[in-house]
């Protein structure tokens, strides 16, 4: 029986992305969200506009220091790419919404008609 630690695999970096093909938008609402489920809120009306139909795929919430999913940055502690950014570039995300410079970010995937 192999020990965990001789062969473990559910940390092996993936192929190196770059998030320079999805879009960004900045978002400063007066007055900002109050916390996460507003702003959640906002950026989905956004990714509405922008996207059609769509997928949230990831977020963070600085206010909390929380991503999802959970745990995705724990592959990531060597990394300058958060493990939220990481997972959403991945699966192909085309649009990031951000609110407050990093406040709350979260990426999007368009869905296809």
């Amino acid at each position: 029986m192999n020990d965990m630690h001789d062969e473990d695999t559910t940390c092996q970096p993936p192929a190196a992305t770059s998030d320079q093909t999805v879009a960004r938008i900045t978002l400063e609402p007066e007055p900002p969200p109050a916390g996460y489920r507003e702003a959640m809120a906002l950026a989905n009306r956004e990714a509405e506009r922008q996207l059609g139909q769509h997928m949230l795929l990831s977020w963070y919430d600085r206010d909390r220091d929380f991503e999802s999913p959970q745990h995705a940055s724990e592959c990531h502690s060597d990394s300058a790419t958060p493990g939220y950014v990481d997972y959403a570039l991945h699966r192909g995300a085309n649009l990031r919404i951000d609110f407050q410079r990093g406040r709350f970010v979260f990426y999007y995937l368009a869905l296809e008609p």
